[in-house]
C-alpha cells in the first residue's frame, strides 16, 4: 500500500484563488497569510515610505512595492510568495501580474503565529533565489536580522538602531522613530 500524495499546486492554481484569499505558494504547496496587526502594518508604512522617499529622492530606477504583490521567485511555477516588501531594481522583472524573479531586497515582518516560516522557509528560499538582501523585522522581540546574502553576513539590531541597508550607499532607517504603540 503507498502512501498518499500531497498534491503539487502550481503558479495556475494560484492566480485562480479566490480574491478573499491569501496565501503563499512555496514548493508546490499552498501556506496560508493571515490578516496582518495593525502594529504590522504601521511598521510596513513606515518602512515602505523610508524607502520610497529615498528612491524618489535620489532618482533611482529600483521600485518598492508592498504587499500584496506577487513575486515568481524563481520563475519555476511553485513558487510565489507576497513578501511585506519587495524592492526591485530590474524593470525587466516587473509585469502586470507581480514580479518574475528575485526582488533585491526583501523585508518580513513576523507573524507571531508563524515566526519559523519567515526565519526558516523563506530565508531558504530567498538565499536560493538570488535575493541580495534580507530583513526579518520582529515585532515581539524588537529584533531587525539583516541577511546579506551576497557574503553569508548576519547582523542583529534592536528597534532602538539605525539600520542601513545594504543596497544603497546612504539610506539609513532609524526604527527608535518607529511608533509601537497600537
Amino acid at each position: 500500500m503507498s502512501l498518499p500524495q500531497l498534491k503539487t499546486y502550481t503558479e495556475e492554481d494560484y492566480y485562480n484563488l479566490p480574491e478573499d484569499v491569501r496565501a503563499e505558494l512555496i514548493n508546490g504547496q499552498f501556506y496560508d497569510m493571515s490578516a496582518p496587526s495593525t502594529l504590522h502594518q504601521k511598521i510596513l508604512s513606515r518602512l515602505h515610505a523610508a524607502i520610497f522617499n529615498y528612491i524618489s529622492t535620489k532618482g533611482g530606477n529600483c521600485e518598492v512595492l508592498p504587499a500584496p504583490f506577487a513575486v515568481n521567485l524563481l520563475n519555476d511555477k511553485k513558487n510565489i510568495v507576497e513578501p511585506d516588501i519587495s524592492v526591485i531594481c530590474d524593470p525587466n522583472k516587473l509585469t502586470d501580474k507581480g514580479c518574475n524573479g528575485a526582488p533585491d531586497w526583501i523585508i518580513e515582518i513576523v507573524s507571531p503565529s508563524n515566526p519559523s516560516h519567515d526565519y526558516i522557509t523563506k530565508l531558504s528560499l530567498y538565499h536560493d533565489a538570488g535575493v541580495r538582501e534580507y530583513w526579518i523585522v520582529d515585532p515581539q522581540s524588537k529584533y531587525i536580522h539583516v541577511y546579506n546574502m551576497e557574503t553569508g553576513n548576519l547582523d542583529v539590531y534592536s528597534f532602538n538602531d539605525t539600520v542601513k541597508a545594504g543596497i544603497y550607499d546612504d539610506l539609513l532607517i532609524d526604527f527608535s522613530s518607529i511608533d509601537l504603540d497600537v
